[in-house]
């Protein structure tokens, strides 16, 4: 597959607009600034979100989260907390906000197609009061990622509606899939490495290293 070049390209938000249009005032009006009880009572339902984050010069990440539904904690109406679990140790999201605090939340609910969008400054937290709090199965986590809030509102469900992704008859045969296992392999090509080794220890990490 050869390179593409882009000839046409939109340049300017007037160009933009142009094409797009203008939201309606329900759009414009949506935005809050703080965490009423609508936001709190999705928050406390959710189980999964996804954390957007850049560095100082604007290289992106996006990383999943996900725990027991309400695993992060509404502090009161400005202010949200969420536990930092092991992981891979890559730290890519801790990294960013190290040297960029500005972050994007996206609460999912399963079964629901609308999400939550939170935005705001973020900060790395070793509060024991804090991180107590947020023990599950006798383990704290070893960290927790504070977060300012500067804005929330609802996405619309239109992503949701045409992916079908709540939809069991949709999704593909599980044999189908890719294999965790064998990009990892390919990806990495680790000499002493095979399929089932490296699926042997994602199968450990998910069954010992959740928490």
């Amino acid at each position: 597959m050869g390179d593409y070049q882009f000839l046409k390209k939109v340049n300017k938000e007037e160009e933009l607009r142009s094409i797009i249009g203008l939201p309606g005032e329900l759009i414009r009006r949506k935005v809050i600034s703080y965490l009423d009880h609508n936001c709190a009572d999705f928050i406390s339902k959710s189980p999964f979100l996804v954390i957007s984050t850049s560095d100082e010069s604007g290289f992106c990440d996006v990383s999943p989260r996900g725990d027991n539904k309400g695993f992060v904690q509404v502090l009161n109406k400005m202010q949200l907390i969420m536990p930092k679990r092991p992981g891979n140790k890559r730290i890519d999201s801790l990294r960013n906000i190290l040297s960029n605090p500005r972050v994007g939340l996206l609460f999912f609910i399963p079964g629901i197609g609308e999400t939550l969008r939170v935005n705001g400054k973020a900060m790395i937290v070793t509060d024991d009061e804090l991180l107590e709090k947020m023990s599950f199965k006798g383990k704290k986590p070893l960290l927790g990622i504070g977060i300012e809030v500067e804005e929330c509102f609802i996405h619309c469900a239109k992503a949701f509606k045409r992916s079908n992704l709540w939809e069991p008859n949709s999704w593909e045969d599980k044999a189908s899939l890719p294999s965790a296992s064998k990009i990892l392999l390919e990806h990495s090509k680790l000499p002493n490495e095979s399929v089932e080794s490296i699926q042997e220890d994602l199968d450990e990490s998910y069954s010992k290293g959740l928490y």
